[in-house]
C-alpha cells in the first residue's frame, strides 16, 4: 500500500480500518491496546524484545490474568501478529511505544528502555508514519529524546513534522513529508473491572497540528473521547499531575494512619465518616505502601526534572518519602506484637498474603509486599508467602524470591500472617481463626472479633 502523502489521505485510512498499527512493548498496556485496536477491525503487529511473550501470544496464549486466550484468538482473526523483528514496523501507518520507564536504584528516571526502543526503530521508519509515545515519563522527553533521535538516526533527511510561521497555510498542513510524533499517555488501571477502557478519555498533545489531529482520529475508533493539549510536554505532565495527587494524598493518609494508631483511633472509622460529605472530600485509603509502575514512580520524575529548572518540589518528595517508609512501619508493628508474646522476630516463621501490588491482579511491578519480603529476611525472619495470582516468584530488578506460593492449610505453622494485598479470594474468618497472630494492613478483617488480629 502506497504511504499516505497527506493529512487527508491518513485519515481516509483510519475512516476505513485500514491503518495498520504496530504495538511496541506488550506488556500490561500495551496487549490491552493491541487487542482494543484489533476489537476495532485494525490489523495490529505488537512487538516485544522478550520471545517468550511472543511465542506466547503467536500460539494464541495469555500471559496476564484478566486477558484470556479467546481474546488473543479474536485479534488473531483480524490480522494480529507479534514479532521480534523490529524491521517489520517499517510497513506500519502508526506505531505506539508502551515501555518501561522504571527509576534507577537512586531515584533518577531509568530512560534506558525508550532510548533502546527509538534508536532501533528509528532506521525502520518512513514518510507519513505517526509515532506515539505512551510511557509515563518527565515533560520534555517527546521533544528533546524522541524527536532529535528520530532525525539522528532515521533513514537519510528524515524529518519530525514541526508547525512552520506559514502552518496556517493549507499545503504546509495537509503535507506528511516526514513523521509525525505525539505523546499520549496510558490510563490503565490494572483490576478495574467497572470502567469499560473505552470510556477512559484519552489526552494527545501533537509536536504538530498533523500529529495531534492523526492521533485523535486513531484514538477515536476506541475511546469514547479524546481530549488534546497544546504540546506533548502538557501531555506529559498531565499525566505526572493525575499520579502525584493520588501519592500526595496517599501519604496523607498514611501519616493520619500512624497518628491515629498512636491515639487509638480507627482511620478506617475517620474516612468512612469523612466520605459521607457530599463535597470536598475525596476518599483515600491508607496501606503498607505504594505499588504499579506509575504511583511509586512518577514523583521522582517530576522532582528529578524540576532541579533541572532550580525548582524545589518540596511537597512531592516529603509524600514519596512518607510513602517509602510504610513497609519498615507495617514490620516493626510486627516485631513489637511478636516482642509482646515474647518472640523474637529473627526466630520467627512469617508468611506475606498477597505479593502482588494490587488486589485481583497478577502485576508485581513496585509491589510494598516485595519491600516487607526483603527486609523481613534481612532480620532473619524466615519468609514465606501465598498469592493466588503468583504460583511462584523468582527474581526481578530489585528483589529475590525463588519460592513456590505456600497453601493455605499450612498458615498454622507460622507465628505470623501479614496481609499486605487483599485479594477477594481470601476468607479472612478462616484465615484469622488458623493464624497464630494476624497482622491486617487493609482493613480487610473489618467486622472480625479476634485478640488474633493487629490492624496497621
Amino acid at each position: 500500500m502506497t504511504p499516505p502523502a497527506t493529512l487527508a489521505d491518513w485519515l481516509t485510512l483510519v475512516d476505513r480500518r485500514e491503518t495498520h498499527i504496530a504495538i511496541i512493548g506488550l506488556g500490561y498496556v500495551g496487549l490491552p491496546l493491541a487487542l482494543l485496536f484489533s476489537e476495532a477491525r485494525f490489523r495490529v503487529t505488537g512487538f516485544d524484545i522478550d520471545p517468550t511473550k511472543v511465542d506466547t501470544l503467536n500460539a494464541g496464549r495469555s500471559y496476564i490474568h484478566r486477558i484470556e486466550p479467546e481474546h488473543i484468538a479474536a485479534a488473531q482473526a483480524s490480522g494480529f501478529q507479534a514479532t521480534t523483528d523490529i524491521t517489520k514496523l517499517h510497513a506500519a501507518d502508526a506505531i505506539l511505544i508502551c515501555v518501561p520507564t522504571p527509576l534507577h536504584p537512586d531515584h533518577t528516571p531509568d530512560m534506558s528502555f525508550v532510548t533502546t526502543t527509538i534508536e532501533a526503530l528509528a532506521p525502520h521508519t518512513r514518510s507519513g508514519q505517526l509515532i506515539i509515545l505512551e510511557s509515563t515519563t518527565y515533560p520534555g522527553t517527546t521533544e528533546e529524546i524522541i524527536v532529535p533521535t528520530l532525525e539522528r538516526l532515521g533513514p537519510t533527511g528524515t524529518k519530525v513534522l514541526q508547525a512552520s510561521s506559514n502552518s496556517h497555510l493549507e499545503s504546509q498542513i495537509s503535507n506528511l513529508a516526514g513523521l509525525m510524533v505525539a505523546f499520549s499517555p496510558e490510563r490503565e488501571d490494572p483490576g478495574n473491572t467497572t470502567t469499560p477502557r473505552r470510556e477512559i478519555p484519552k489526552v494527545i498533545g501533537g509536536v504538530d497540528t498533523r500529529a495531534t489531529q492523526a492521533s485523535v482520529a486513531l484514538y477515536s475508533t476506541i475511546f469514547d473521547r479524546t481530549v488534546t493539549v497544546s504540546t506533548p510536554a502538557a501531555a506529559e505532565m498531565t499525566k505526572l499531575l493525575e499520579n502525584i495527587y493520588r501519592v500526595v494524598n496517599i501519604a496523607l493518609v498514611n501519616e493520619l494512619k500512624q497518628l491515629c494508631l498512636a491515639m487509638n483511633i480507627d482511620i478506617w472509622e475517620v474516612i468512612a465518616a469523612a466520605s459521607t460529605k457530599p463535597f470536598g472530600f475525596q476518599a483515600f485509603h491508607p496501606g503498607p505502601g505504594i505499588g504499579g509502575h506509575c504511583i511509586p514512580v512518577d514523583p521522582f520524575y517530576l522532582s528529578w526534572r524540576a532541579k533541572q529548572f532550580n525548582q524545589p518540589t518540596r511537597f512531592i518528595e516529603l509524600a514519596g518519602e512518607v510513602n517509602e517508609a510504610m513497609p519498615a512501619f507495617v514490620v516493626h508493628t510486627l516485631q513489637t506484637a511478636l516482642n509482646a508474646r515474647g518472640q523474637q522476630l529473627a526466630s520467627a516463621k512469617i508468611l506475606i498474603l498477597g505479593i502482588a501490588y494490587k488486589r485481583d491482579v497478577d502485576d508485581l511491578r513496585e509491589s510494598p509486599a516485595l519491600t516487607i519480603f526483603d527486609l523481613l529476611q534481612k532480620t532473619g525472619a524466615n519468609v514465606a508467602y501465598n498469592d493466588p495470582y503468583f504460583p511462584e516468584v523468582g527474581a526481578g530488578r530489585h528483589y529475590t524470591i525463588n519460592q513456590r506460593s505456600t497453601p493455605l492449610d499450612r498458615i498454622a505453622d507460622f507465628d505470623a500472617t501479614l496481609l499486605i494485598t487483599n485479594h477477594s479470594t481470601y476468607d479472612y474468618s478462616t484465615l484469622v481463626a488458623a493464624s497464630k497472630l494476624f497482622l491486617d494492613t487493609r482493613n480487610a478483617t473489618h467486622g472480625i472479633d479476634s485478640p488474633n488480629i493487629i490492624r496497621c
